[in-house]
């Protein structure tokens, strides 16, 4: 386990920016953390910086039943973009992203 030197919490997408860009100015290594629900280790700090925790930009933000889309932020859940699809007869099953399925 190699925890990152720093945690923030960006609510927002500018925020986001302005901290990416002061780490790349000051050549500190950036850690992304969405919900926690990947199995890859990306969380794994092993060279130190700066995780940012995305978990808090959780809005859907765009929906479009008639071509089956859906603009997210990177917080959130399967269960929380479900939740929002009730009632419109579409879902978002487990194991579709990046499976080929």
């Amino acid at each position: 386990c190699a925890p990152p030197d720093a945690v923030v919490w960006p609510q927002a997408v500018g925020q986001v920016q302005e901290l990416a860009a002061l780490c790349h100015r000051c050549r500190v290594p950036m850690v992304p953390f969405g919900t926690g629900t990947g199995l890859e280790g990306g969380v794994n700090a092993v060279q130190g910086g700066v995780c940012f925790d995305l978990s808090r930009m959780d809005a859907i933000t765009e929906l479009s039943l008639e071509d089956f889309s859906v603009a997210v932020e990177p917080g959130v859940t399967r269960k929380a973009l479900n939740g929002h699809l009730r009632g419109t007869g579409l879902w978002f099953p487990v194991g579709t992203v990046g499976t080929g399925e």
